[in-house]
């Protein structure tokens, strides 16, 4: 299994990078997963404010944008499927930059690859290319949390986490 990531910023968010790497930590406690990192970019741009009247027409905004994650999978999924290395992939998305290279598994290579989506209603040029589409439900993601500590470790979840989970 891969988990495909970029470090995060604290530029909008101070404890981002810490909570992101106990997650991680946690997750490189599995030996089935294998975690690729690209990474995000913080710029300050200037764009248009939606706004009542008064209010300046343009305002400067903290733009965060990943970078070489979405291509790190797009890379490893045409890669393995050439490479017979899977009978089935499932990713997880709602991004559509990855509309080709599962269409060049789906199509050209001629294996299965499901969409599990974040979202209800998944983007339609990702539906036209999958093999079958889930929604991943509240539920399932409350029944797929590390514990609050992990046994064994050090690692444990960061307090604004838990309240999320219960």
């Amino acid at each position: 299994m891969n988990f495909y990531t970029a470090t995060v910023s604290a530029k909008i968010d101070q404890e981002a990078p810490a909570k992101q790497r106990i997650y991680l930590n946690a997750l490189e406690t599995l030996p089935q997963v294998s975690i690729f990192r690209g990474n995000f970019l913080v710029n300050d741009k200037w764009v248009k404010a939606k706004a009542p009247e008064g209010v300046p027409e343009f305002v400067k905004a903290s733009i965060s944008e990943e970078k070489g994650s979405d291509v790190n999978l797009a890379s490893h999924l045409v890669r393995d499927a050439f490479q017979n290395k899977f009978e089935v992939a499932a990713v997880i998305t709602n991004d559509t930059d990855l509309v080709e290279p599962i269409r060049i598994v789906t199509q050209e290579v001629g294996l299965p690859v499901g969409i599990l989506s974040p979202v209800e209603n998944p983007a339609k040029s990702l539906k036209n290319v999958a093999s079958f589409v889930r929604h991943i439900r509240p539920g399932h993601l409350s029944a797929s949390q590390f514990p609050d500590e992990l046994p064994g470790t050090e690692i444990r979840k960061p307090a604004t986490w838990i309240k999320f989970t219960q």
